[in-house]
């Protein structure tokens, strides 16, 4: 995730990062996976650097991945672990739908 902050934000400074890093984990409990290695280095998709993406949502139990890149997860690949794929502007116009105040 720090890769991804300074990838967005090149910008900011290794301390802003991590104070980011932190207040994103802080805000959101229990979505902090580890021990995702393992099951990355076996699984086979397009792009190898989106297996820890996969790797994460298997190891969390996961039951939805809300990506922007279809393409780079087939649904074959994903089927045998239970996990739909949801393009993540679906997603957000479904919240919308559900609850719009909330997400406004």
């Amino acid at each position: 995730m720090k890769y991804a902050i300074h990838k967005i934000h090149p910008e900011l400074l290794e301390d802003k990062i991590d104070y980011r890093f932190s207040m994103m984990n802080g805000s959101f409990g229990d979505v902090l996976i580890t021990d995702w290695e393992s099951v990355s280095a076996v699984l086979d998709l397009p792009d190898d650097n989106d297996r820890h993406v996969l790797a994460a949502a298997i190891k969390g139990g996961a039951q939805s991945l809300k990506i922007f890149n279809l393409k780079d997860f087939p649904k074959t690949k994903l089927e045998n672990f239970g996990i739909e794929l949801v393009h993540l502007d679906e997603f957000l116009l479904n919240q919308l739908d559900l609850s719009p105040s909330l997400v406004l």
